[in-house]
């Protein structure tokens, strides 16, 4: 494990290979799981406000689902969740022609439609999936766990263009813990790099 202030990263995030392959996966990240995706505190606002500008890119039934639970619900295993559809689907998940889970809310992001101060554009827990974060005695975990057989492409296209963990999910590890721990986690696998050759 890496110590980076109150953080313990497992060194699978410096030393191992991942890159999302969306033609092979699908984007069943969405789909399968025991729950929503989990958010944070600060994300029920961002959810709130900005929920009429997304609520166009939703399918009917996510809409429905929204308006029947609320925009996230409390889960007493994970806290605070996206609802899910029927088939397990985030309710903030669409579809496209090939078959594609995509997220409404990046979608909405990506068009323009919100900009959230610290570069926020899907609930964090999925942005750095298959980053996980757990909290334990005040102390955050953060550990590199893909599913099995659904992440089994990614972590192969990965190993294929020797792209490490950190180094593809920069952009989330940064929106979420800043510039500054990216910048030691990255001298730390520069480090393990070093001492693994020696």
């Amino acid at each position: 494990m890496i110590a980076i202030g109150n953080k313990w990263v497992s060194d699978a995030i410096v030393e191992e290979h991942f890159v999302c392959d969306l033609n092979a996966c699908k984007g069943h990240c969405c789909v399968e799981g025991e729950a929503g995706a989990i958010l944070e505190n600060e994300e029920l606002q961002y959810l709130e406000e900005i929920y009429p500008l997304i609520k166009p890119y939703l399918t009917e039934e996510g809409k429905n689902k929204i308006r029947k639970t609320g925009g996230y619900i409390m889960n007493s295993q994970f806290g605070w969740v996206t609802p899910t559809l029927v088939n397990g689907m985030c309710a903030y998940g669409t579809v496209d022609k090939n078959g594609t889970v995509k997220c409404a809310i990046q979608q909405a992001f990506k068009e323009g439609k919100f900009k959230i101060k610290n570069g926020w554009q899907k609930p964090i827990s999925c942005h750095l999936f298959p980053i996980q974060v757990k909290k334990v005695n005040g102390k955050e975990f953060i550990t590199f766990e893909p599913r099995k057989r659904l992440c089994d492409p990614g972590c192969e296209l990965g190993k294929k263009l020797k792209i490490p963990v950190y180094e593809y999910l920069k952009e989330p590890i940064i929106n979420r813990f800043g510039p500054d721990f990216y910048e030691a986690l990255h001298q730390s696998a520069n480090y393990l790099k070093k001492t693994k050759k020696n």
